[in-house]
């Protein structure tokens, strides 16, 4: 129709197709990730583009063959459900069992009439090292310095037994064979091509993400992502019943170590404390986050701990950064802390209420002596 219609070639309809089909693919997964992270439903990106990305090619590749179940051409859209095995396997690593895999394939010869032939079973066994090559062979290509030899010479390698057991099957001539086999490296090629655009663009995204949530400086979470996680945690508490606790602590005599030593050993001491702090929250809990809300003020967000779970990490952040010495330029500069601590309170109406609280607890600590915990 392509041709008689539109004058277009079915080969230039179908790198359309396939395009198509695959950003469906991205905009689907993309939608329902949107809506599970709006319902704080927790499950992990690649889960779902796993089984999103198995129903969908599922119902694509049995979708595709129902119009021509039957027919001495059948094989017409091989091509393209070999594509959608190769993302599948490859692209999105969707680890499946070999055993997990023949049910599968057995019931698509079964929905394509196809059991009784020998050069089905010759295909289908091939179809299932096929996959797995693929999958396996996915972390160990990220290594080459040219990953695309491997998945392309896989899928070459692959496709040529796969379309030689359907040639076999139904007769058709060797030009058709050349024809349909050097379709496939093309569309692979595609497939390749366009994946790595969509990668490079979520790493683009990932990276703008990381540089708005994070302070130039430290490396620590700044005020933004600060301001966006506390609004969540405080209305999760609250909604939830759950504890939620804050700490907030700044650098004693910050000024000082500027107008002796210099900005640059400022800088130097903010990014050792920051180095610390860090370090003891990745040993203890990653979901403790810290963050860098002022110059030389800090907060850590502890989510479902009341006060009391928060004693153990909260000294061993006091103990680490007392009297700390960060060398510069030569020079060693020694640096104090004071902390406000608290958790969220039933008289608290917003995030501020309770910060509030805890940026009290911080200034007792300072007008009485500095180098303390606050805790009220």
């Amino acid at each position: 129709m392509t041709w008689l219609v539109w004058r277009v070639s079915p080969f230039i309809t179908s790198i359309f197709f396939i395009l198509g089909v695959f950003t469906l693919f991205e905009v689907l997964v993309d939608w329902i990730k949107v809506k599970l992270h709006s319902k704080d439903i927790n499950i992990k990106d690649h889960t779902v583009e796993s089984v999103v990305g198995i129903t969908y090619m599922l119902i694509f590749s049995f979708g595709m063959q129902y119009s021509i179940l039957g027919q001495s051409y059948s094989w017409e859209f091989m091509n393209f459900q070999l594509i959608a095995i190769v993302f599948c396997a490859y692209f999105l690593n969707i680890r499946i069992p070999y055993y997990f895999l023949f049910p599968i394939v057995l019931l698509f010869m079964i929905y394509n009439s196809s059991v009784e032939y020998w050069e089905s079973w010759c295909h289908a066994i091939t179809l299932i090292i096929f996959y797995t090559v693929m999958n396996k062979g996915y972390l160990w290509s990220r290594k080459l310095k040219s990953p695309l030899f491997f998945y392309l010479a896989t899928g070459t390698f692959f496709g040529a037994l796969l379309w030689y057991f359907m040639k076999v099957k139904f007769g058709f001539s060797w030009t058709t064979y050349v024809q349909e086999l050097s379709y496939l490296v093309i569309f692979e090629l595609l497939l390749y091509s366009y994946v790595r655009m969509l990668f490079r663009d979520d790493r683009l995204k990932a990276r703008l993400a990381e540089v708005a949530s994070h302070d130039a400086l430290t490396k620590a979470l700044n005020y933004s992502a600060y301001e966006t996680e506390v609004k969540y945690l405080f209305k999760n508490s609250r909604d939830n019943n759950l504890s939620f606790s804050m700490v907030m602590f700044d650098i004693d005599h910050f000024k000082r170590v500027n107008d002796t030593y210099g900005h640059l050993a400022g800088d130097r001491v903010l990014q050792h404390t920051v180095d610390v702090v860090q370090t003891i929250l990745n040993a203890n809990d990653s979901s403790v986050k810290l963050y860098r809300t002022g110059g030389e003020e800090f907060n850590v967000l502890f989510p479902n701990y009341d006060l009391r779970g928060t004693q153990i990490i909260v000294e061993e952040i006091f103990t680490a950064l007392n009297h700390l010495k960060v060398s510069f330029d030569n020079k060693e500069i020694e640096i104090s802390v004071s902390m406000g601590v608290s958790q969220i309170s039933n008289k608290d109406v917003t995030p501020n209420d309770f910060y509030k609280r805890v940026d009290n607890n911080l200034y007792y600590s300072k007008k009485h002596g500095r180098i303390q915990i606050t805790t009220i």
